[in-house]
């Protein structure tokens, strides 16, 4: 069994793109500049962001934080989205979600300019990927992609189960599975929740890959021997003698579920430290795209 180790990896991803940065910088080109926008204060939210930001200072981006507070009407947030449309400096940026009730995600994300989604989760990106052209890829599933490259994992023909069918993980996981090239070329089974016999479907994967957000949901009897597992479940279960007073755990049961797979993603070093890390690759294709289109 083998650990697909998330943490070593993204950092392996962001040291290379500080070095691109660094020619960026010896050829007096702008550097790459992520904005984020936080509306709201979301424990879950804040924490995620400041990672981003972090990780923006070390490999050499710029990066701003919008914070707006969560009485932000969404005709404010759609101004404040122009702004960032319009804003020849920002190269890419996201808008963390969730967003508070009275905000329509969806024309939130309608609004973004499809050439700074670096989320890649405007209809206009999602539909290349569905064609297989370039685009920004979604961070997690282009995270899980990168993991199953990396550790030169065999995809070609398998059979990869996905489950739960969110248009930010398993939708997406299941297009770039069935897609030709690799990792990909897979026979792909998307499951959810009106799926039957959804533990007989994931018994016969070679590679499942679990979006579903219920702790421990996936057990060693549910899965075949030298399956290979991704776990991007992340829930946070109350835990008084953890430090924090809670555990991060994921879709699958690890302990057990290990001593089956051939390779396996923990949580948390798995497929969460992953996105991150490609939302800044996401941004460096972004600054990349501008330079060619605007020569700025």
């Amino acid at each position: 069994m083998e650990i697909l180790d998330g943490k070593k990896i993204s950092n392996d991803i962001k040291d290379e793109i500080a070095a691109e940065v660094l020619k960026m910088k010896e050829r007096r080109e702008k550097v790459p500049h992520l904005a984020a926008v936080l509306v709201g204060s979301d424990g879950a939210s804040l924490t995620y962001v400041g990672s981003k930001v972090r990780a923006c200072e070390r490999i050499g981006f710029e990066s701003t934080l919008v914070k707006m507070p969560s009485t932000t009407s969404e005709v404010e947030l759609l101004a404040k989205i122009k702004e960032l449309n319009e804003d020849d400096d920002i190269d890419g940026f996201i808008v963390q979600l969730p967003l508070p009730p009275q905000i329509d995600t969806q024309k939130v994300l309608l609004a973004v300019d499809p050439d700074k989604d670096v989320d890649g989760f405007h209809p206009m990106n999602f539909g290349k990927m569905a064609l297989d052209m370039s685009t920004f890829i979604p961070a997690t599933p282009f995270g899980i992609l990168e993991l199953l490259e990396r550790y030169d994992v065999d995809t070609k023909g398998k059979h990869t189960v996905v489950i739960g069918r969110s248009h930010i993980v398993g939708r997406p996981m299941s297009i770039l599975m069935g897609r030709r090239g690799w990792p990909g070329n897979s026979t792909v089974t998307l499951t959810h929740s009106h799926t039957k016999n959804i533990t007989q479907i994931i018994s016969q994967a070679d590679i499942v890959i679990s979006a579903l957000g219920v702790p421990n949901f996936l057990k060693a009897e549910m899965v075949k021997d030298d399956a290979v597992v991704i776990d991007v479940g992340i829930t946070r279960v109350i835990d008084e003698s953890a430090p924090k007073g809670y555990r991060i755990v994921g879709d699958v049961d690890f302990e057990n579920v290990s001593k089956k797979a051939s390779f396996i993603t923990p949580v948390p070093g798995g497929v969460g430290p992953m996105t991150i890390a490609m939302l800044l690759k996401n941004t460096l294709l972004a600054r990349e795209r501008h330079r060619s289109n605007h020569n700025l």
